[in-house]
């Protein structure tokens, strides 16, 4: 393996106060939650002190909106899917006369009812849909309480507005009130001593008590949250992969664990298309500083990635993602505008549009981005000789406001079908890193349509056609991890890996 040195800072306390996020998968049936408890019990043996945090029971989420969904279409109400998985779970832990157990029933019969008003009113709003969805998290929580208890280790279930999480009102990605933070300090340290408390993940209560969702990565942040705010010592994420990879497992076989990354270098690799943490549910962790460490809940012997401000990267390249089903906007100045105006004009009409770009490159008299756009969203965007002729043609409604926003000022060029290839990498190094790149490329005869340095300096990320994307990272994954490059490497960056290997 030629670039996944790294230099970790010495003098971590171990950790001892916890807080472990399970996900779905983890507690998927009575199988997972059964193993799920045991890990928490070795956990306990070995010295710590956990709270967890859980995800609703594999597919439970889709379950109920599709519950949901039959209420307004069908005027009919059918939960027996959810209700099965809880039952049989329950009888297979061998807990189906816990109180906890009885509490998810008397849930279910609850969300039921809320069914029973969706199917007579004939719609769903974003409220309610809260409302239905959190059911999953909260009888996840009672099923996991409920076997904690019945192996002999004390555990309650809580619910995350009894422990103090206060959101906005913004159903379906609600923001957390940075208020709560003392609320949820003092809800942990009043949890009774030697007891584990369960506490359901991605929902909360706005001011007005309305049940909030928190939208996507909700329990991962609501597991930094609780971390965060109580002070704890780490915050584990425990999922199905043996931490973050050095690239998708499914391109590359060979892909192995990076073992510290950066919480930047892990906010890159999540925003660019790595299954890891949402940027946003890490954002209390970084904010007081608490590290962050994935395991595998499959694989409990796996190191996993430590995240964490202490990493100093002495690596080339950490780690390779890409984002699949990309466009590129050309977008060229047709006035005497000037550098200042011409971007000011563009970007004022992304925002007023409502588009997200992924990446940038400027001059002064043009400018090109990347949107998360794929060929169906973007049906009949072929240039015409009329900007307004063509974007009356584009489906999508705020690529075709910014065509007419910009249509007196620039022409415009839209390119489907590509990807964004991302090395998080040493960016001191990037002319090293890049001269691979570039021979590789070069060798695999693909033209790089644009290429961007972030700025957070750990990422350098290129734009290739979106049928070339695997194999472009398997070829860089073989030079930069595998010592089978497919060209020779040239005498400089192989004295400067060399280096890097023998300081490892």
């Amino acid at each position: 393996m030629l670039a996944l040195a790294v230099s970790f800072t010495d003098g971590l306390v171990t950790p001892t106060n916890v807080i472990m996020k399970f996900g779905g998968s983890s507690v998927r049936d009575a199988e997972r939650v059964t193993e799920v408890c045991k890990l928490v019990k070795k956990q306990i043996d070995d010295g710590y002190k956990p709270h967890l945090v859980c995800s609703a029971m594999g597919s439970t989420t889709n379950n109920l909106l599709a519950a949901a969904d039959t209420a307004i279409n069908e005027r009919k109400v059918d939960l027996s899917t959810v209700r099965d998985l809880h039952i049989e779970s329950a009888k297979t832990l061998g807990v189906a006369d816990s109180p906890y157990v009885k509490d998810c029933m008397d849930l279910l019969d609850e969300c039921e009812r809320t069914l029973e008003g969706i199917a007579m009113l004939g719609e769903l709003s974003v409220r309610t849909r809260d409302r239905v969805v959190s059911y999953g998290e909260r009888c996840s929580g009672r099923m996991v309480a409920a076997c904690l208890n019945g192996m002999d280790i004390p555990a309650v279930q809580i619910e995350s507005w009894d422990l103090g999480v206060l959101t906005d009102s913004n159903f379906g990605d609600a923001s957390i009130d940075d208020e709560c933070w003392p609320t949820i300090k003092k809800g942990v340290a009043d949890i009774p001593k030697d007891t584990v408390g369960v506490i359901t993940g991605f929902i909360g209560k706005d001011a007005d008590g309305a049940i909030t969702t928190l939208g996507r990565g909700g329990s991962d942040l609501t597991a930094s949250l609780v971390g965060a705010a109580a002070g704890y010592d780490e915050v584990q994420v425990w999922k199905d992969v043996d931490g973050i990879l050095t690239a998708d497992p499914r391109i590359c076989p060979d892909a192995v664990p990076v073992p510290f990354v950066s919480y930047n270098e892990a906010a890159e690799l999540a925003y660019f298309g790595a299954k890891v943490l949402h940027p946003v549910a890490m954002q209390p962790a970084v904010r007081a500083d608490i590290p962050v460490r994935v395991k595998n809940s499959y694989n409990p012997d796996a190191q996993g990635t430590l995240i964490t401000n202490a990493y100093t990267q002495k690596g080339l390249v950490s780690a390779i993602t890409s984002k699949s089903d990309i466009a590129i906007v050309d977008i060229t100045s047709t006035r005497m505008l000037g550098a200042y105006g011409f971007l000011s004009s563009v970007f004022e009409s992304f925002k007023r549009n409502k588009l997200s770009v992924d990446v940038v490159a400027t001059s002064e008299v043009s400018v090109s981005v990347t949107l998360n756009k794929n060929v169906e969203m973007l049906y009949g965007a072929q240039k015409s000789p009329s900007n307004q002729e063509w974007a009356e043609s584009i489906q999508d409604v705020g690529l075709r406001g910014v065509i007419e926003d910009l249509s007196d000022v620039a022409s415009l060029d839209v390119k489907a079908e590509r990807s964004i290839v991302t090395l998080i990498a040493n960016v001191q190094e990037s002319s090293n890193v890049m001269a691979v790149v570039f021979q590789v490329l070069t060798a695999l005869d693909v033209q790089v349509e644009m290429i961007s340095q972030g700025a957070s300096k750990v990422n350098i990320s290129i734009v290739v056609p979106g049928d070339r994307e695997k194999e472009v990272i398997k070829a860089l994954h073989s030079c930069f991890f595998e010592d089978s490059c497919i060209v020779p490497m040239q005498s400089p960056y192989r004295e400067l890996v060399e280096q890097v290997e023998q300081s490892a």
